[in-house]
């Protein structure tokens, strides 16, 4: 099938790399380019052991700490498609030494993980007791939230990381601490500081997150700081210096968050990072739509969510902002406490896979390891839990044949665009009824890739582009296995290559039923005026 189709201002104190740190970003990029035509070594293994059909299709995420540095090789064999470095603790030289061995994973041992940095954020009401580790608060104890800097702990008292903390709250609040870990009732205010009494005794953390209640509702504050701070806008330099290939945005507000650090990247010609927005406060609920539009991709931050909405809420709010990804073709993390009970222990409550059973059942494209893996007794354990309850919740609703229950939204306007998503519709019905082995797509920037994977096919994608950025992003599409490969303008001579190199790994037999999609002309650029579109179902021979 034929179609064609007629297709801010920055930050003051943002300096523009010089030209050697532009050729190093360069440099870092190129370095990545895995071996042509070679899909990554866990899925391979999986695809020998298991069969196409019991191809996993959610994506993991494990965040690296200091627990599992040196365990990033097993994570990567157990299944970790991306690596997020958490820009809010540690240091430059840990950062670069975990990104460094992700990089080092993809180039000398075969794996294709992608690599997220989640940025600190304006965070506002962060309180320190100044400890390394948790202190009690007892009830009735009365404890000072105070602004002032000190260098050393101080018996009940919390340090808030911001001045006007107090402003607006009244005598007779309530100060949540972690959305719930221990509650305090505000008794005095002295000059900008607080006097509390413990109403509900509970453990204060290291960097634990404040919320003042009134009357059973948060109250809302806006201190007009922004999004990002000129320290995240320093750590991004630094990602990108290091080959990042995803950045995770703390605390969007709106669109226009989104839209500011995509122009800026845009200007460095670094399009192929990707955003995804971190829903996680009010406001970005609030915007929730026009974030998601704006983004490439979502992250369902439940811990900090929890901290500003009910937690009787948060399941609700989770299963819109999944279903809503999935209508407008944008993938989704559904992150936080996912296993939180493994921080400690080696097995987890039944209840804990229940969660991470349910966001398969929702059909998220990925689902995330924050504390589990980044300072947890026991990330391999938990990531092993992590793909086994993915596993069997997508094998039960293979069976249950749920997938037929997705509903179908136009998402496209212009008539190349409509092509598009029908014909990825269509494959994708196509292929179930037919019950194939696997998709074929051939794809440069991945778009239809994406589109086909937002229909949840029952069988695998296997997604061949000869662009590294393009295989980095698709590895947070559900169901989508990205391989990089020399492609050509001819279907049959890509087909017959994909077979040969396939054939020689024994990834196929003989008698294998595949549905082809081609994407386009596979050597035009992005926004091409000619398009290109065919389906095809092929048998191994």
């Amino acid at each position: 099938m034929a179609t064609s189709a007629a297709t801010g201002s920055l930050p003051s104190y943002l300096v523009p790399p010089s030209a050697s740190r532009r050729h190093m970003a360069h440099r870092i990029r190129a370095s990545t380019t895995s071996v042509e035509g070679v899909m990554d070594v866990v899925s391979e293994a999986e695809l020998r052991e298991k069969g196409f059909m019991g191809m996993r299709k959610t994506k993991l995420v494990c965040t690296v700490g200091p627990a599992c540095l040196d365990a990033l090789p097993a994570l990567a064999r157990g299944g970790m498609g991306v690596a997020r470095v958490n820009l809010c603790h540690g240091g430059r030289d840990w950062h670069r030494a975990a990104m460094r061995e992700v990089r080092r994973l993809n180039e000398e041992d075969g794996f294709c993980v992608t690599l997220m940095v989640d940025t600190e954020g304006s965070q506002l009401l962060v309180a320190d007791h100044g400890g390394a580790a948790s202190v009690k608060a007892e009830d009735c104890s009365e404890w000072l939230f105070t602004s002032k800097k000190t260098d050393k702990a101080r018996p009940l008292t919390m340090q808030v990381n911001f001045d006007k903390f107090s402003e607006g709250i009244l005598v007779g609040d309530e100060l949540l601490i972690d959305g719930g870990m221990a509650t305090f009732e505000v008794t005095e205010k002295i000059g900008n500081d607080l006097r509390c009494k413990c109403t509900d005794p509970g453990l204060l953390l290291p960097r634990a997150k404040l919320s003042f209640w009134r009357d059973g509702k948060l109250i809302e504050r806006n201190f007009g700081l922004p999004t990002l701070s000129a320290k995240d806008w320093a750590d991004i330099e630094f990602g990108i210096t290091e080959g990042i290939d995803c950045i995770a945005l703390s605390f969007v507000k709106d669109a226009n968050d989104i839209k500011d650090l995509k122009t800026y990247l845009s200007r460095k010609s670094l399009d192929h990072i990707k955003i995804f927005a971190k829903i996680e406060s009010l406001e970005s609920l609030k915007n929730l739509k026009d974030i998601i539009e704006a983004s490439d991709g979502v992250m369902v931050a439940r811990g900090d969510l929890g901290v500003q909405v009910p937690l009787e809420q948060i399941p609700a709010i989770q299963e819109v902002i999944v279903e809503l990804c999935r209508k407008l073709n944008k993938p989704v993390i559904v992150a936080s406490q996912l296993l939180e009970s493994m921080v400690e222990y080696p097995t987890p409550t039944r209840a804990e896979v229940a969660d991470v059973s349910e966001a398969v059942r929702q059909y998220a494209d990925a689902i995330m390891l924050s504390a589990e893996s980044a300072i947890g007794a026991y990330p391999e354990k938990a990531l092993s839990v992590l793909r086994a309850a993915s596993e069997r919740m997508e094998s039960w609703s293979r069976e249950e044949n749920m997938q037929r229950l997705l509903p179908r939204h136009q998402l496209a306007i212009a008539l190349p665009d409509r092509i598009s998503e029908q014909i990825c519709t269509c494959a994708v019905e196509m292929a179930n009824n037919l019950a194939v082995d696997a998709i074929f797509v051939y794809t440069k920037h991945g778009h239809m890739a994406s589109l086909l994977s937002r229909n949840r096919p029952n069988p695998p994608i296997f997604a061949f582009t000869d662009n590294v950025n393009s295989r980095k992003s698709m590895n947070l599409y559900w169901g989508v296995i990205p391989l990089q490969l020399q492609l050509s303008n001819s279907m049959d001579d890509n087909f017959n290559n994909t077979i040969k190199l396939m054939k020689s790994k024994g990834s196929v037999k003989t008698g294998d039923s595949v549905l082809v999609v081609a994407d386009s002309d596979l050597n035009q650029p992005c926004g091409a005026t000619s398009v290109y579109q065919s389906i095809q179902v092929r048998l191994v021979d």
